[in-house]
């Protein structure tokens, strides 16, 4: 028979692992909308981290956060990506990335920085995310924007790219 301090020895000895959840809006021409974040370096898409005590879900999180740093507060779309990335100097991350949708003019004229943490944002065209996008961020964003354009369904990706891939 297990106790709850044997349960919680066993909970405290699992690996860590992050989760995040981010929006790809576009304007009607088919750019990206991006934000450039003052605590790192490159660009990245409106998104965060899923907060656990809140209980969130990261379809909850990617909408909470484009609220937060974009103002845009609207139902997302479907999940365009599932992403495994290790990074460098931290835990593995889980990252979700769902259709924020096409936003028009009125809707871009709205949006308004997180000032805490964001310095500006701007437009994209998906040929010049990796300008901007590092690593398997660029490569995420890319490989969701291809499945968005096909009609295919969610795709897998491991620090960027479908598995077995180069």
């Amino acid at each position: 028979m297990t106790t709850t301090d044997d349960y919680a020895t066993y909970i405290a000895s699992l690996p860590r692992v992050l989760a995040g959840a981010a929006a790809l809006f576009r304007d009607v021409e088919g750019r990206v909308l991006i934000v450039e974040p003052d605590y790192r370096e490159g660009w990245a898409l409106p998104g965060g981290t899923i907060e656990s005590d809140r209980n969130e879900s990261p379809r909850s999180a990617a909408r909470r956060e484009s609220a937060e740093e974009i103002g845009i507060d609207q139902p997302l779309g479907r999940l365009l990506a599932v992403d495994w990335s290790v990074g460098v100097g931290r835990p593995p991350l889980v990252a979700y990335l769902y259709d924020g949708g096409v936003l028009d003019a009125e809707q871009l004229a709205s949006v308004k920085l997180q000032e805490e943490e964001l310095l500006s944002w701007k437009l994209v065209p998906p040929a010049e995310l990796t300008t901007y996008l590092l690593g398997s961020l660029a490569r995420r964003v890319q490989e969701a924007y291809r499945v968005l354009e096909s009609g295919a369904g969610t795709v897998e990706l491991e620090n960027g790219r479908r598995p077995g891939s180069a």
